[in-house]
């Protein structure tokens, strides 16, 4: 994509933004869209901001039909000095192009794409909510749209980035949710896409989050899909717990997708000398741990919720109770560091802000 060119189509009938307190999450669309097309013959091309609209596409196309299909997720953030800003956006994409190969998806120029994305934050940025908790969500997303009944990788490809003003993505806020511990399904395993951010990975749980949904609980907590014994993720999240002083995470085995949000929250425990260590964890260790009183907290992690505490974890029909079902001080204290680091409440000692400025050339 060396030269590529941005070219920025304004639309001319602006939508009615929802009050912050009416926020539903990936609910409203902003003004514009970014869009970008691939060929074998041209590589990424034809790069464009235009008005928000729907898109056309051959009935026959790949991604109806095979799933070949990426996306990201990220947020811009309004300061209270009106400024707007980006959370460590050069993550999302590097994991972008790290699902786009083994979905066999051409790789995109970052550089461009994150110049591309601050654009369309920038002339989106009315659209970026004041309120607390509120953000810009922003979905970058690579489609296969070659007309084509066959299995094979696409000879042709769309990127679309929309954007969403949100609230929390959980109606507990920064509560502690109920989580039931799946052991019947398996949404992933080592060797096939769980590492990647595609679509049929969220697919693939959907019959289980519906039937956890109707007993009250936010999420599934999916195990292993070999032993269906140790612990992997969260729906959405990626999942820690504090024992006995120390934090713990599954460690990244090809089957758990790496998340931002857990890369920043190992970095501020080492940061603040929080013992953390990233390993295999049986259900049956937390159970235990639990029994002995040494599970102290557990926590989600994801760009959509950032921290999401846990307070109540249903294992095989038995209901085990974290904290008093209270939100932890580290979960806390991870929380508002993060978001105030976001929101540019305090300093950001790790370089993770990219700032969204009005400068309109940029040379590419």
């Amino acid at each position: 994509m060396e030269g590529q060119s941005l070219q920025v189509e304004m639309s001319t009938a602006k939508k009615e933004k929802p009050k912050a307190d009416r926020l539903e999450f990936g609910r409203t669309f902003t003004d514009h869209m970014l869009v970008m097309d691939y060929s074998d013959e041209h590589g990424w091309h034809n790069a464009k901001i235009q008005p928000y609209q729907p898109i056309s596409i051959d009935p026959s196309a790949i991604v109806l039909h095979y799933g070949q299909s990426v996306f990201e997720g990220l947020k811009a953030f309004r300061t209270k000095t009106g400024d707007v800003q980006l959370f460590r956006p050069q993550k999302n994409l590097e994991r972008m192009n790290h699902s786009n190969h083994r979905l066999v998806i051409p790789p995109i120029d970052e550089e461009f794409v994150l110049y591309a994305l601050k654009r369309l934050v920038d002339i989106d940025r009315d659209w970026v909510p004041d309120a607390e908790g509120t953000s810009l969500y922003i979905r970058p997303f690579i489609i296969a749209t070659e007309p084509f009944l066959g299995v094979a990788p696409s000879q042709t490809y769309k990127f679309i980035t929309i954007l969403s003003p949100v609230g929390s993505y959980y109606k507990e806020g920064i509560n502690p949710v109920k989580i039931a511990v799946e052991n019947k399904f398996v949404r992933a395993v080592r060797g096939g896409t769980g590492e990647a951010k595609t679509g049929g990975n969220y697919a693939a749980s959907l019959i289980a989050q519906k039937i956890v949904e109707k007993d009250g609980y936010s999420q599934v907590l999916w195990l292993d899909g070999v032993e269906k014994k140790y612990i992997e993720e969260v729906g959405s999240m990626n999942v820690f717990f504090k024992i006995n002083g120390e934090v713990v995470t599954p460690e990244l085995n090809g089957s758990i997708l790496p998340g931002v949000t857990r890369d920043s929250v190992i970095h501020l425990l080492k940061h603040w000398g929080v013992p953390i260590t990233e390993r295999r964890i049986s259900m049956q260790e937390i159970a235990d741990a639990h029994q002995a009183g040494t599970l102290e907290e557990s926590f989600g992690t994801g760009t959509a919720a950032v921290i999401s505490p846990i307070g109540v974890l249903n294992w095989n029909g038995k209901e085990y109770v974290i904290n008093d079902r209270k939100t932890g001080d580290l979960s806390k204290k991870i929380y508002d560091t993060i978001t105030g680091i976001q929101y540019g409440k305090i300093a950001d000692p790790f370089n993770w802000i990219e700032p969204v400025t009005n400068k309109e050339t940029v040379n590419h």
